[in-house]
Protein backbone atom coordinates (compact mmCIF):
# COMPACT_ATOMS: atom_id res chain seq x y z
CA UNK A 1 0.00 0.00 0.00
CA UNK A 2 1.17 3.33 -0.96
CA UNK A 3 0.70 6.51 1.09
CA UNK A 4 -0.56 8.24 -2.00
CA UNK A 5 -3.21 5.62 -1.77
CA UNK A 6 -4.14 6.01 1.28
CA UNK A 7 -4.32 10.44 1.04
CA UNK A 8 -6.49 12.49 -0.78
CA UNK A 9 -7.13 16.36 -1.20
CA UNK A 10 -9.97 16.22 0.96
CA UNK A 11 -7.43 15.04 4.03
CA UNK A 12 -4.30 17.38 3.50
CA UNK A 13 -4.12 20.71 4.19
CA UNK A 14 -1.43 23.21 3.93
CA UNK A 15 -1.46 26.45 6.30
CA UNK A 16 -3.26 24.77 9.18
CA UNK A 17 -3.98 26.99 11.95
CA UNK A 18 -3.15 26.07 15.55
CA UNK A 19 -1.02 26.64 18.62
CA UNK A 20 -0.60 23.89 20.71
CA UNK A 21 0.36 20.04 19.78
CA UNK A 22 -3.23 18.97 21.31
CA UNK A 23 -4.96 21.90 18.88
CA UNK A 24 -3.44 20.49 16.04
CA UNK A 25 -4.17 16.45 16.52
CA UNK A 26 -7.67 17.15 17.23
CA UNK A 27 -7.91 19.27 14.19
CA UNK A 28 -6.07 16.30 11.82
CA UNK A 29 -9.04 13.95 13.94
CA UNK A 30 -11.82 16.35 12.81
CA UNK A 31 -10.16 16.07 9.24
CA UNK A 32 -10.77 12.58 9.46
CA UNK A 33 -14.25 12.26 10.69
CA UNK A 34 -15.91 12.30 7.76
CA UNK A 35 -14.03 9.04 6.11
CA UNK A 36 -16.45 6.47 5.67
CA UNK A 37 -13.69 4.09 7.40
CA UNK A 38 -14.50 5.45 10.56
CA UNK A 39 -17.30 4.10 12.63
CA UNK A 40 -16.82 6.25 16.31
CA UNK A 41 -14.48 9.45 16.05
CA UNK A 42 -14.08 9.54 19.88
CA UNK A 43 -12.96 5.81 19.58
CA UNK A 44 -10.64 7.12 17.02
CA UNK A 45 -9.07 10.58 19.49
CA UNK A 46 -8.58 7.97 22.30
CA UNK A 47 -6.31 5.74 20.40
CA UNK A 48 -4.22 8.70 18.95
CA UNK A 49 -4.33 10.54 22.87
CA UNK A 50 -3.33 7.31 24.58
CA UNK A 51 -0.10 6.67 22.18
CA UNK A 52 0.91 9.93 22.58
CA UNK A 53 1.26 9.37 26.06
CA UNK A 54 3.58 6.30 25.87
CA UNK A 55 5.80 8.75 23.94
CA UNK A 56 5.81 12.14 21.70
CA UNK A 57 5.17 11.19 17.74
CA UNK A 58 7.13 14.21 17.16
CA UNK A 59 10.14 12.24 15.53
CA UNK A 60 12.63 15.04 14.76
CA UNK A 61 13.42 17.14 11.51
CA UNK A 62 9.57 19.06 11.96
CA UNK A 63 7.73 16.16 11.86
CA UNK A 64 5.12 14.52 13.75
CA UNK A 65 3.73 11.52 13.03
CA UNK A 66 0.50 11.12 15.68
CA UNK A 67 -1.07 7.60 15.54
CA UNK A 68 -2.99 4.81 16.61
CA UNK A 69 -4.75 1.29 16.13
CA UNK A 70 -8.01 0.99 16.99
CA UNK A 71 -11.33 -0.80 16.08
CA UNK A 72 -13.26 1.74 15.66
CA UNK A 73 -12.01 1.93 12.01
CA UNK A 74 -12.47 -0.24 8.97
CA UNK A 75 -9.82 0.68 7.16
CA UNK A 76 -6.64 2.83 7.33
CA UNK A 77 -7.36 6.45 7.39
CA UNK A 78 -5.08 9.48 7.47
CA UNK A 79 -4.13 12.76 7.10
CA UNK A 80 -1.50 15.35 6.24
CA UNK A 81 -1.05 19.07 7.62
CA UNK A 82 1.52 21.46 6.79
CA UNK A 83 1.35 24.03 10.19
CA UNK A 84 1.23 27.49 9.33
CA UNK A 85 3.86 28.29 12.36
CA UNK A 86 5.72 26.11 13.66
CA UNK A 87 3.72 24.03 16.78
CA UNK A 88 5.94 23.04 20.05
CA UNK A 89 4.88 19.25 19.73
CA UNK A 90 7.33 17.90 22.42
CA UNK A 91 9.46 16.08 19.81
CA UNK A 92 12.02 13.92 20.43
CA UNK A 93 14.70 16.55 18.83
CA UNK A 94 13.03 19.18 21.22
CA UNK A 95 12.57 21.03 17.83
CA UNK A 96 8.72 22.40 16.35
CA UNK A 97 6.98 20.75 13.99
CA UNK A 98 5.29 21.80 10.72
CA UNK A 99 4.85 18.30 9.16
CA UNK A 100 1.95 16.33 10.57
CA UNK A 101 1.19 13.24 9.01
CA UNK A 102 -2.17 11.08 11.08
CA UNK A 103 -2.56 7.52 10.53
CA UNK A 104 -5.35 5.56 11.83
CA UNK A 105 -5.15 1.65 11.66
CA UNK A 106 -7.31 -0.66 12.46
CA UNK A 107 -6.57 -3.23 15.18
CA UNK A 108 -6.21 -6.40 13.12
CA UNK A 109 -4.42 -4.98 10.33
CA UNK A 110 -0.85 -4.80 12.13
CA UNK A 111 1.07 -4.99 9.31
CA UNK A 112 -0.07 -2.99 6.74
CA UNK A 113 -0.27 0.16 9.71
CA UNK A 114 3.83 -0.69 10.62
CA UNK A 115 4.65 -0.30 6.59
CA UNK A 116 3.05 3.06 6.40
CA UNK A 117 4.71 3.95 9.40
CA UNK A 118 8.23 2.90 8.11
CA UNK A 119 7.23 4.21 4.60
CA UNK A 120 6.28 7.64 6.34
CA UNK A 121 9.32 7.86 8.12
CA UNK A 122 11.80 6.72 5.44
CA UNK A 123 10.24 9.33 2.98
CA UNK A 124 10.49 12.02 5.86
CA UNK A 125 14.25 11.43 6.33
CA UNK A 126 15.11 13.54 3.18
CA UNK A 127 15.45 17.28 3.62
CA UNK A 128 14.51 18.00 0.34
CA UNK A 129 10.95 16.30 0.90
CA UNK A 130 10.56 18.04 3.95
CA UNK A 131 11.31 21.27 1.77
CA UNK A 132 9.23 20.72 -1.06
CA UNK A 133 6.39 19.79 1.51
CA UNK A 134 6.81 23.35 3.31
CA UNK A 135 7.02 24.81 -0.05
CA UNK A 136 3.84 23.32 -1.32
CA UNK A 137 0.70 25.55 -2.07
CA UNK A 138 -2.14 23.43 -2.36
CA UNK A 139 -2.96 19.85 -1.13
CA UNK A 140 -3.28 18.75 -5.07
CA UNK A 141 0.50 20.15 -4.42
CA UNK A 142 1.13 17.96 -1.75
CA UNK A 143 -0.45 15.22 -2.89
CA UNK A 144 1.33 15.16 -6.62
CA UNK A 145 4.93 15.39 -3.84
CA UNK A 146 4.09 12.45 -2.39
CA UNK A 147 3.33 10.74 -5.30
CA UNK A 148 6.41 11.88 -6.97
CA UNK A 149 8.47 10.98 -4.17
CA UNK A 150 7.05 7.13 -3.73
CA UNK A 151 8.19 6.42 -7.27
CA UNK A 152 11.75 7.08 -7.09
CA UNK A 153 11.82 5.30 -4.06
CA UNK A 154 9.49 1.99 -4.10
CA UNK A 155 8.77 1.61 -7.63
CA UNK A 156 10.75 -0.20 -9.37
Amino acid sequence: MKISDILNESVVRVKLKGKSKDEIINQMIAIVNNSPHIQDIEKVREAIFEREKIMSTGVGNGFAIPHGKTDAVSDIVAAFAVTEEPIDYESLDEQPVRLIFLLIGKDSMVGPHIKLLSRISRLMNKAEFRSKLLEAKSPKEVIDIFKNEEALYFES
